[in-house]
């Protein structure tokens, strides 16, 4: 009885989740690599957030690459860009050494997500990036909180 409710628990949230991704016009994977990381990086909110915040990071420094490697590309060609990556990527050593920014996994998250978009360089594209990310720790919290509901009673 207690797999088949953590079935029906998975299963609903898993196509709830991609019913709305769909309708809305999400990108499914970016909500699912979000929910995937609430797992990954604590299993509740509050050991959670730092994580969510290095994600948000990671886009960040995903559209940083993006703009100074076009900024670098009339000077350096083709080179600017991995010039670019080599500096902000290896920057990380050193972000990592402050604890609320140590999760090297959680930044290139972030950066796949940016960079497995690839959305224009303006706000409102780069924005748009927050809906399924958040949405898919939503799910997480939800499809954890009826899995926890289950556990205690059965």
């Amino acid at each position: 009885m207690k797999t088949f409710l953590t079935a029906l628990v998975m299963g609903l949230c898993g196509a709830l989740a991609v019913f709305i991704s769909f309708s809305m016009g999400w990108t499914t994977w970016v909500m699912f690599l979000a929910w995937v990381s609430y797992y990954l990086f604590g299993k509740s909110i509050k050991v959670y957030i730092p994580s969510f915040l290095q994600i948000i990071l990671g886009i960040v420094m995903g559209v940083l690459i993006q703009s100074l490697a076009s900024l670098l590309a009339p000077v350096l060609g083709v080179l600017g860009f991995p010039l670019i990556v080599f500096v902000l990527i290896g920057s990380l050593a050193y972000i990592s050494k402050i604890k609320e920014l140590n999760n090297i996994p959680a930044w290139f998250l972030g950066l796949i997500i940016f960079f497995g978009v690839h959305p224009e360089l303006q706000i409102i594209p780069v924005l748009r990036l927050l809906v399924p990310t958040i949405a898919g720790v939503v799910f997480a919290l939800i499809n954890d909180t009826g899995l926890k509901y289950i556990n205690k009673k059965f």
